[in-house]
């Protein structure tokens, strides 16, 4: 007897939202026309992208700082211009890197217990682009390795270490570039841009592997990402205004493997994807649901799971990494939705009787350790993510003290440049003042920022 209705573990995964005194209550949620999630969390902090007069803005919260946020508490806010986009680095809880309409990338380094004044120093400000920076996304398994998109058309590769831009990826793109994203060892990106199309490139041979003309049909911004097999799922609309998602194959582009058509909604469907159990949640902007489907290897490939709705529609979406996910309640999925004026935390699970540890639902995940240096990277080398098991619930490993990894090749040559420059035209120059940096960061700390004695006299 053929089965009629498909069996998987996670059909019967439903949403909860969190009770009101476990929302983040009286955030005014940045206004910004720009298709981010405007929120990223980590298993320590949620940080914000808010409203700011006179420049940009995000709120770093730790997890318990729930109820209401008082107008005071201290933010993150030296951008002349508003922040665009933020994500946390995977490899250090207490570092994170914006991106802003001022055309720079900060990166900060969080106190461990969270902000206790206002913070407008970065450990490194990194320029090089010449519009509007609205995409921000770190290195999967290399340590200090970013890459920056802006609206000048061009991604950039940089070495947050040294503070320099390794790799510059120009002709790449004819039109704005809608998002960026790393494949599972950090190798390859995939992108989509204005022009409809979507490529896969090799960004150190700084060559297209694969591209797809028009991967969908409608004019309005389409998502790409790569899933854990190698292939590439997109968002997007039809020529009918109907939201699509699509899966495709990199060494084959003519044709998806599989189209979903599903509403006629204008909003922007932003993919969250979870490569353990390979289920994908697609968060709308301006929508009031969540749908989260299946992805296996035989035809049809994408299998519909279930939506998650409530009456509020979501401004932005941040999406909690797994070893910050409560193992115990087998919460699978956590997610944390931006209203006007407030975050709430909502809750994916799967209902189990037992309380054993389901091994099923939570296979090794990718830890916080980086497989490489940014040197190692950067010379060609790949590395897969280091798994850490879950098994005892996630227990973050403690700071370990501060050891130089590699000295920075160019301390001496700007020790000797900055001692002529004055702290005028400091601002002026387009590379950033690498001495701040004292060699590389650390595996879970960041040295303090130790200024020039040029720079502070």
């Amino acid at each position: 007897m053929r089965r009629v209705v498909r069996q998987s573990k996670f059909r019967h995964v439903f949403g909860q939202a969190v009770k009101n005194d476990q929302c983040y209550d009286d955030i005014r949620v940045s206004r910004v026309t720009w298709d981010s999630a405007f929120c990223a969390v980590n298993p320590k902090f949620v940080a914000i992208i808010i409203e700011a007069s006179g420049g940009g803005a995000f709120l770093v919260l730790p997890l318990h700082k729930t109820g209401r946020i008082d107008k005071s508490y201290p933010t993150v806010c030296g951008h002349t211009g508003p922040v665009l986009d933020i994500e946390w680095c995977p490899h250090n809880d207490q570092v994170i890197a914006s991106g802003s309409e001022d055309c720079t990338v900060m990166v900060w380094q969080i106190p461990e217990n969270g902000l206790v004044t206002a913070m407008s120093e970065p450990v490194v400000v990194l320029e090089g682009h010449s519009k509007r920076v609205g995409i921000i996304t770190w290195h999967p398994t290399a340590r200090n390795v970013l890459l920056s998109a802006g609206c000048d058309n061009q991604i950039i590769i940089w070495n947050v270490g040294t503070g320099e831009a390794m790799i510059n990826l120009e002709d790449m793109h004819p039109d704005v570039i809608y998002n960026v994203c790393w494949n599972r060892n950090g190798s390859l990106i995939c992108t989509s841009c204005k022009d409809k199309g979507i490529r896969v490139i090799d960004p150190r041979k700084e060559t297209i592997i694969a591209e797809k003309e028009k991967a969908h049909e409608g004019a309005r911004p389409m998502r790409a990402i790569f899933l854990s097999d190698g292939n590439v799922l997109t968002t997007g609309f039809s020529r009918m205004s109907e939201r699509q998602l699509a899966l495709w194959n990199t060494s084959n582009m003519d044709e998806p493997m599989t189209v979903n058509e599903m509403d006629t909604s204008n909003g922007v469907l932003l993919p969250f994807y979870d490569p353990d159990t390979n289920v994908v949640y697609l968060c709308g902007k301006g929508d009031s649901s969540i749908r989260y489907f299946e992805i296996t290897d035989e035809a049809p490939y994408v299998h519909f799971l279930s939506t998650f709705a409530t009456k509020e529609p979501q401004r932005g979406m941040g999406y909690m990494p797994k070893r910050g996910l409560d193992v115990n309640k087998c919460e699978i999925a956590r997610f944390y939705k931006l209203h006007e004026r407030k975050c709430e935390p909502i809750v994916m699970t799967v209902p189990r009787k037992s309380d054993l540890f389901q091994d099923d639902l939570y296979p090794d995940t990718a830890g916080p350790d980086p497989a490489l240096e940014a040197e190692d990277w950067f010379d060609g080398k790949n590395g897969d993510p280091i798994s850490i098991s879950l098994k005892n619930g996630y227990v973050p490993g403690k700071n370990r003290e501060f050891k130089v990894v590699k000295k920075n090749i160019l301390d001496s040559k700007v020790t000797k440049n900055s001692e002529n420059s004055s702290p005028a035209n400091k601002s002026a120059s387009p590379t950033p003042s690498i001495n701040c940096l004292r060699a590389s960061f650390v595996y879970h700390t960041l040295p303090p920022i130790i200024k020039h004695q040029s720079l502070s006299s």
